[in-house]
């Protein structure tokens, strides 16, 4: 249902495109990693691979989302993983993953684990990534398909007043948005070695992305 909300909005609020390096996929049981860039991001991604096809992929995010009485038992019910970072029960969220990838579902995770403090609305190259990528994967062998994704900050970001203005401004505005999916990697050698592959191959993706929107115009 997430999905579909987001295939109907997103376009609403920006144009968007979506290209790949490959005609199929992600294949089921794939980690797609997303760089992570402004509270509406997840909307655009879970579009894009709603486009793709992608048939109710599985997101791990920030266990405060839960918190939220009418997104909570939408999350619950079509099997989104909390994660709380920061405790014990931080484990639990690659554990639920694996067990999803097992079933031939496609989890999406977003490495870097945070939005971008600063206030600009500027896309700028992802953060670095926290390990848990490169562990799950490596843990289960899944294939990993780096999404790169530009222009969801010219709808939401900076302080609270400037994403509300952003969000209701941006029909009439219609910002460019552009989500480009790579090849899929298999991640190899230690943890960090692992991260280093991921992060790079997710900063190609966003290139790609970026470079296409500057090449059709910022509108």
């Amino acid at each position: 249902m997430l999905s579909h909300i987001a295939l109907r909005v997103v376009p609403v609020l920006g144009h968007l495109d979506v290209t790949a390096d490959e005609t199929d996929g992600p294949q089921p049981g794939s980690i797609v990693v997303a760089n992570h860039s402004s509270l509406i991001d997840p909307g655009v991604v879970l579009a894009a691979l709603a486009r793709r096809r992608v048939d109710r992929p599985i997101v791990l995010a920030a266990a405060g989302l839960w918190r939220i009485p009418l997104l909570r038992s939408r999350l619950r019910a079509e099997g989104h993983v909390p994660v709380y970072r920061g405790s014990t029960r931080a484990a639990e969220a690659l554990d639920l993953a694996a067990e999803a990838l097992a079933r031939g579902q496609i989890v999406v995770i977003y490495p870097e684990g945070r939005i971008p403090v600063r206030r600009d609305s500027g896309d700028r190259t992802p953060e670095d990534f926290r390990t848990g990528v490169a562990r799950l994967a490596l843990a289960t062998g899944a294939p990993v398909v780096p999404l790169g994704q530009v222009g969801a900050r010219r709808i939401t970001s900076g302080s609270r007043g400037k994403q509300l203005a952003g969000l209701f401004t941006s029909p009439l505005r219609r910002p460019r948005l552009h989500v480009h999916l790579g090849a899929p990697i298999r991640l190899t050698g230690s943890t960090a070695e692992a991260t280093a592959q991921a992060h790079a191959a997710l900063t190609a993706a966003w290139r790609t992305a970026a470079s296409l929107v500057r090449s059709r115009g910022q509108g």
